[in-house]
């Protein structure tokens, strides 16, 4: 599935750049979305778009051929997403390379000097993730003449709930960056909107429209997928608190420096002393962070017992979401293959 994935966007990003030299316009912007996408990835999306198209009874090479169009379509559209994250939260690395802007501003640095290469850089990202955006959507018309017209129908209304929830947990998660409370409620439904829904629930349904599947099914799927994606959000904040870049693949300190409102850091704030408390806000969300103070902030999450407590709430979130797997009405092969890919999310390292 992956290959296949790969080697629609692989030829969709070619044949833009190879158009845009044809008009003597500039390949700067799909050169960059093939050397992101080519960087790797999880392709998640994808791989729950086709396993959905499973679940709902999926068969044959054709239909096969459209759940993985349609899975390639979210991957690009997950691009624009990244893109413009990293955009905001000025990130230097992605996937372990430089993100799309820096490397966008590397590029323009000839000439000029960093400065104006920077916003030069920054400005052609947020490009990059416009095209990706209306690249997702080309890439998703391919795949919709060969769909019967309710397929069509059911498919459309769920990507853009997709695309619209995922914006509206971006601006959640903009909008509570530098004031995290003990409250865990409005951490936790950033996660829900920005990862879970994004991420497992949509993708799995998206599938499963493609291949005729009713309310039911729909509604089993969104129990299995949503506890598994909090635990893809929380597994996230604590890689992003204590995970080393070599295996990220993204500086150590972003997180820690952003002062995003996490479920982690709520649990510390909850559990911290009064002695602890005011260096937890000191330290967080301080945008000159080094790593001496870093390991220091480290430590306090430690000692406040907010990472266990995190752990715990993976541990729970992934056993939820395996007992409703186990009776959902799925072909053997596809419960086993969401059974592994629950494992895999919930105790990755990257």
């Amino acid at each position: 599935m992956r290959r296949r994935v790969d080697g629609v966007l692989d030829a969709f990003v070619d044949a833009k750049a190879s158009a845009a030299r044809a008009k003597g316009l500039p390949d700067d912007v799909p050169v960059a979305l093939s050397d992101f996408l080519r960087a790797g990835g999880k392709r998640i999306r994808p791989l729950l778009c086709v396993l959905g198209w499973q679940a709902g009874g999926g068969v044959g090479e054709r239909g096969l051929g459209q759940a993985v169009q349609v899975g390639a379509a979210l991957e690009m559209f997950h691009a624009f997403c990244l893109v413009h994250d990293d955009v905001m939260d000025r990130s230097d690395t992605r996937r372990g390379r430089p993100t799309v802007h820096r490397a966008l501003a590397a590029r323009y640095r000839t000439g000029r000097t960093r400065e104006l290469a920077d916003t030069v850089g920054t400005s052609a990202a947020i490009l990059a993730g416009d095209l990706a955006l209306l690249w997702s959507d080309e890439i998703l018309q391919a795949a919709e003449p060969g769909l019967e017209p309710a397929q069509a129908a059911r498919l459309r209304p769920l990507v853009a709930l997709m695309r619209e929830e995922v914006m509206y947990g971006q601006c959640l998660d903009l909008l509570a960056t530098g004031l995290p409370t003990p409250d865990t409620g409005p951490a936790l439904t950033v996660i829900r909107y920005k990862t879970a829904k994004y991420t497992c629930e949509r993708p799995l349904q998206i599938g499963a429209a493609l291949a005729g599947a009713d309310g039911p099914l729909h509604r089993a799927l969104s129990a299995f997928a949503l506890p598994l994606g909090e635990a893809f959000q929380l597994r996230d904040d604590v890689l992003g608190a204590f995970g080393h870049p070599q295996q990220t693949g993204k500086p150590a300190l972003d997180d820690l420096r952003e002062g995003k409102h996490t479920v982690l850091v709520s649990l510390a704030l909850q559990a911290a002393t009064p002695a602890q408390a005011p260096l937890l806000h000191a330290l967080y969300g301080n945008p000159r962070l080094g790593e001496e103070d870093a390991e220091t902030l480290r430590a306090l999450l430690r000692d406040t017992g907010a990472d266990r407590a995190v752990e715990h709430m993976i541990t729970d979130r992934c056993a939820q979401a395996v007992t409703v797997l186990d009776g959902l009405p799925v072909p053997a092969v596809v419960r086993e293959q969401l059974r592994a890919l629950a494992d895999r999310i919930a105790w990755r390292t990257a």
